[in-house]
């Protein structure tokens, strides 16, 4: 039985998770589980589990995906403990690491502006566009991310040269800079020799061999396995060399490969050849039988170590490092008895393969489904491979493949001896030599048991500096009865003489070196500055990758990366496209944040919409409506209801039935009210004879209108269309309108709407939900006028008790303000920057200045919140209304922390969500509003300008406060809270912004 839970919006580090999934199953009702990010790759691994199921198909790559088979029904009860407390552990370390992780390239860079590398251990399907951006802002960069095309990596690497800098990777799991380890890597002692390695593995073992004998590595500088293949062309190994080379401190280079292209390794040579410090390689699956000209070939990684030791301490190199071991006293393995390789260092690997092939004249090295030799009963396997490793940790990490190995070749009667790897150093499993044994102590006791002769070998790649301890760890193996050697290549050698079988290497001389040599440019001042300092590292990815960086002297900051634009490779495509043109953007995008800045509105009249909008006067009826264009037919019910109650105000029909068959019939023209200069709150119907405040930004002149607040309950706006309703509509026309406006006509220019804002903002107010200090301070400006008009009292006093008790009256205007500024703002500008956000109860509609009144739309959600007594969730409607026209300019929701008081009103806890909230929102807003600063918020100016980029990048959507109207017509207004605007109308403005560009993704 499948069960799932996901938890959206919560990124966990792909290995974190491995770990915990591990965790998971061994609950003991568990049968098998997962847990994963919602990526498409991580749900096609589910989908061959046969763990895929509806919930976790729908996921997205920011969602966490907990997937348990159990006979339990109940089993997620014991679950979702151990999950949160697991992630709640992880929470706590980075809560208590010096810095705050940074969430984003600029907090990053802003914790650590030295910084001169970043560390990549990310999903290798959104690595490149990263390590792009890394790249560009002249980082160099360490990739522990694998699977990244080829294609990706020549680029990169290209990239990367152009610019002075290193690109270690893809796939590269070890590294020392400046004697820093990195990554999963061993503690070596300080020294003179520099290591360039397209082998990770290689790397530790030739590392951790030096520093036994008591010498030291100054740099090991990992590439990834493919840098000398024909497609990438050593584009790294080259410039490694070139960089060690210009590097004073180190004496001796030495170079590790992996099987190269051959063309590939020629030019390695030949660049070898032509540096002035001795050199020593090693290229796996070669068995040299001469050096050649200044460079010493070896056959071993053993090899390597030792004549990089006597060249670093200006000894002869030796013609022979071969040391013949003495047999075992125990009895010699039948001739049918075979070596069984479990590897997780994928160049030891390579190693033993090469050398059993050699000593027994099999096939040789192959790379398939894992095996790295596979030939006569003889198997030699990586289980670093792609094939172990997808949706599991890397073997160096998770013992659980290497254990199902030994249990399968153990049981086999024609195994006679199980060679195998124990990796020490940071990344590595804090006891793997442990976390073995007890399969390798059953499996000898079977063997035993059945008569059968089974002998286990390992080799220990490590230092006595290593975390795990590397005596310790040797002995535990050797009490076991395990054969330990002090190598990879005497590990092998002893396997093959507990078959009877001995080996040897010959005597090398030193032969000319006939071909050309090459002048050796110069490093880059990047690269010669990172090699004689201390790292100072981003750390992109697995949080304890910091952890040998601090313990040895270097400096890093965590960035809690997640995918960018939610996953979206289309979006992702299109962002890091952009970034070529960041300079001109950014300044089209200060063209329209100068004029919201500089905007300067003023309440001036209240007047019949049809004297403003003169769309309003024209043949057929009209009626204005919120959002984007929809018909009649599309509209839900609260708007449908509006336009009923807006035909029985006018005087078009007498009845409900005569309005909705007026309506029905097409009979009446709908216009977003965002087309002629108006907007409108909840349905926003908007005719001819309702009054509208009129806003005037003096900035340019430009005017903006918005219908009256009713109070709140069954009002207009909500769909309400009663007589009541109708009544107060007909008292508003007659009789508040007129007087608000002639109140008006006593200041001299109308007031101040700035100024009220910002004062009203100090007293506890956002301006969508909250108003009451607006409201209150308006009726303060308006009252003395009123006062001294000469009219009728009672209406007098009916005017001034109306304001008094509608607390929300001010929403309107903050409407009608927003949007004067946002019009102002639209006028012959460019760039990213939202101006228009509105929504019609289907669709959810945005405009951009770039494209002036294109809209983008997308399936508008539905608030979460609170309820009137009696509805609940299931009453609410779509959302829907011009209202978040305040957002659009920084208030409301935007401006949560200054009305903490109505958090939970909207849903929201307290304080501090409404605190959490205006952050969020701040993360994907240009900059901030001075003439509104908010005190709770250390008086920082309200969010402003949305930039589409930033949404579409973070995948945080703006957040709206707004009223909640009944879906059924007529009822009105059952609730408030907030809600979120769709990504979907910011990635298709984007899309669309992308062609001005002549940016275009499939």
């Amino acid at each position: 039985m499948l069960q799932t839970v996901i938890l959206k919006n919560n990124y966990q580090d792909s290995i974190n998770l491995m770990l915990l999934t591990n965790k998971i199953n061994d609950l003991a009702n568990v049968t098998m589980s997962q847990i994963m990010m919602g990526t498409d790759a991580n749900k096609d691994i589910l989908q061959n589990t046969n763990l895929l199921t509806p919930q976790a198909q729908n996921a997205s790559p920011n969602d966490l995906m907990i997937v348990v088979d159990s006979q339990d029904e109940k089993i997620m009860t014991e679950v979702l403990p151990v999950v949160h407390a697991f992630l709640d552990d992880l929470s706590t370390k980075s809560e208590t690491t010096e810095n705050k992780p940074a969430t984003s390239w600029k907090e990053a860079l802003v914790q650590l502006p030295d910084a001169n590398m970043a560390l990549f251990s990310i999903p290798g399907e959104y690595g490149a566009p990263e390590m792009e951006k890394a790249l560009k802002e002249g980082l160099h960069v360490f990739s522990f991310t694998d699977n990244v095309s080829l294609e990706d990596e020549v680029r990169l690497k290209k990239l990367a040269h152009e610019k002075g800098l290193l690109m270690m990777g893809p796939d590269c799991g070890t590294g020392i800079i400046s004697s820093i380890p990195i990554a999963f890597t061993n503690v070596v002692s300080p020294g003179n020799i520099g290591i360039v390695g397209a082998s990770g593995t290689g790397i530790q073992e030739v590392a951790t061999i030096i520093d036994r004998l008591g010498n030291g590595v100054v740099h090991a500088i990992g590439t990834g396995g493919r840098d000398l293949s024909d497609g990438v062309g050593a584009t790294t190994v080259k410039d490694a060399i070139v960089a060690l080379e210009n590097h004073e401190p180190t004496d001796v280079i030495c170079v590790i490969s992996k099987p190269p292209a051959k063309a590939v390794r020629d030019e390695v040579v030949q660049l070898l050849q032509s540096v002035s410090k001795p050199v020593v390689a090693i290229f796996l699956g070669e068995k040299p039988s001469a050096h050649e000209g200044k460079v010493y070939l070896a056959h071993t990684l053993e090899e390597t170590a030792k004549i990089a030791i006597d060249l670093a301490n200006e000894k002869p190199i030796q013609k022979n490092y071969f040391e013949a071991l003495a047999k075992p006293d125990v009895p010699v393995l039948s001739a049918d008895k075979v070596v069984k390789g479990l590897y997780s260092g994928g160049t030891l690997a390579a190693e033993a393969g090469m050398m059993i092939s050699e000593a027994l004249g099999l096939e040789g090295l192959i790379k398939q489904a894992g095996y790295i030799l596979k030939s006569n009963g003889y198997d030699v396997i990586d289980l670093g491979d792609d094939i172990y490793t997808q949706g599991k940790p890397h073997p160096m990490i998770d013992p659980e493949v290497r254990i199902q190995k030994i249990h399968e070749y153990g049981a086999q009667k024609e195994t006679g001896i199980i060679l195998f790897d124990v990796v020490l150093g940071y990344g590595a499993h804090e006891d793997m030599a442990g976390a073995l044994l007890p399969a390798i102590k059953e499996e000898l006791a079977k063997a035993q048991a059945e008569g059968r002769t089974l002998y286990f070998v390992a080799t220990v790649v490590g230092t006595r500096k290593d975390p795990q301890n590397y005596d310790e760890t040797v002995k535990r193996l050797e009490e076991a009865g395990i054969y330990v050697a002090e190598s990879n290549a005497k590990a092998v050698q002893l396997a093959l003489l507990l078959k009877g079988i001995s080996i040897s290497e010959v005597d090398k001389e030193v032969t000319s070196y006939v071909g050309e040599k090459v002048t050796i440019p110069q490093a880059s001042q990047a690269v010669i500055e990172l090699l004689n300092t201390k790292p100072r590292i981003i750390n992109v990815g697995l949080q304890s990758f910091n952890d040998s960086i601090a313990d040895y002297g270097g400096k890093s900051v965590q960035f809690n990366w997640r995918p960018r634009a939610s996953g979206n490779k289309k979006m992702i495509k299109i962002l890091s496209a952009l970034e070529d043109h960041a300079v001109e953007i950014q300044a089209e995008n200060d063209k329209v944040i100068e004029k919201i800045k500089n905007s300067q509105p003023f309440l001036v009249d209240v007047l019949p919409a049809k004297e403003v909008i003169e769309e309003l006067n024209e043949t057929p009826k009209t009626l204005l409506h919120a959002g984007p264009p929809i018909t009649y037919e599309q509209m839900t019910g609260p708007m449908k209801g509006s336009c009923v109650g807006a035909a029985l105000f006018e005087g078009w029909a007498k009845n409900e039935t005569q309005a909705k068959q007026m309506l029905e019939n097409g009979e009446v023209r709908f216009i977003p009210c965002h087309h002629v200069h108006a907007v409108g709150p909840m349905g926003g119907i908007t005719s001819a004879n309702m009054p509208v405040v009129v806003v005037e930004n003096r900035l340019d002149g430009t005017k903006a209108y918005c219908t009256m607040n009713e109070g709140i309950g069954k009002v207009l706006r909500f769909g309400a269309y009663s007589q009541e309703v109708v009544d107060r509509l007909l008292w508003m026309k007659d009789v508040l309108a007129p007087t608000i406006a002639k109140a008006l006509k006593q200041t001299q220019e109308g007031i101040n709407l700035n100024v009220l804002i910002a004062r009203s903002i100090t007293m506890g107010d956002e301006f969508h939900q909250r108003n009451i200090a607006a409201s209150a301070n308006f009726l303060k400006e308006v009252a003395p006028l009123i006062v001294k008009l000469q009219m009728n009292e009672k209406e007098k006093y009916d005017v001034i008790k109306f304001l008094a008790d509608t607390d929300q009256f001010f929403l309107n205007i903050m409407m009608a303000t927003g949007k004067a500024i946002v019009d102002t703002a639209r006028k012959d500008t460019k760039g990213t920057i939202v101006t228009t956000m509105t929504r019609n109860g289907v669709d959810f509609g945005i405009r951009i200045a770039q494209t002036g009144d294109a809209w983008y739309t997308a399936p508008v959600n539905t608030p979460k919140g609170l309820y009137f007594t009696g509805f609940t969730e299931d009453d609410g409607n779509p959302d829907i209304g011009d209202s978040a026209i305040t957002e659009t300019v920084g208030v409301g929701a935007m401006a949560m922390v200054a009305a903490p008081g109505v958090t939970r009103f909207v849903g929201a806890g307290g304080f501090q969500d409404a605190l959490d909230i205006s952050d969020e929102m701040e993360q994907i807003c240009q900059t901030h509003n001075p003439t509104w600063t908010i005190p709770t918020w250390d008086f920082k100016g309200t969010c402003l300008g949305i930039d589409i980029r930033k949404v579409v990048e973070t995948g945080i959507t703006p957040i709206i406060n707004t009223g909640i109207a009944h879906k059924k017509a007529g009822v009105g207004q059952v609730g408030a809270g907030t809600v979120r605007a769709p990504l979907g109308c910011f990635e298709k403005a984007l899309e669309a912004y992308a062609k001005v560009w002549d940016i275009h993704v499939d």
